[in-house]
């Protein structure tokens, strides 16, 4: 299971992105977010866009353990319903 850095924001974005995209490549399909507790709105854009990646593969991907912010931010966005997510 792959495991982001502990922030995604603007700052890391695209190394964060990429690492997930071949993470995604080489098989993965949960992304466990419980180290991820600093984020910004980039990091739901990095979440879509892995979502995005993974449906081009043909693969169900799964988020775990968002954060308060992180899942505060991905409603506030609209984007609850995009993203397959567990506990």
């Amino acid at each position: 299971m792959y495991t982001p850095a502990a922030t995604i924001t603007v700052d890391n974005a695209h190394l964060v992105l990429k690492e997930g995209m071949q993470a995604i490549a080489a098989g993965q399909h949960h992304i466990d977010l419980i180290a991820t507790q600093a984020v910004d709105s980039t990091a739901v854009a990095v979440l879509l866009e892995w979502q995005r990646h993974a449906k081009q593969q043909g693969v169900t991907l799964q988020f775990d353990n968002l954060s308060a912010n992180l899942q505060s931010l991905v409603a506030l966005y609209g984007a609850t319903g995009l993203l397959q997510t567990g506990h």
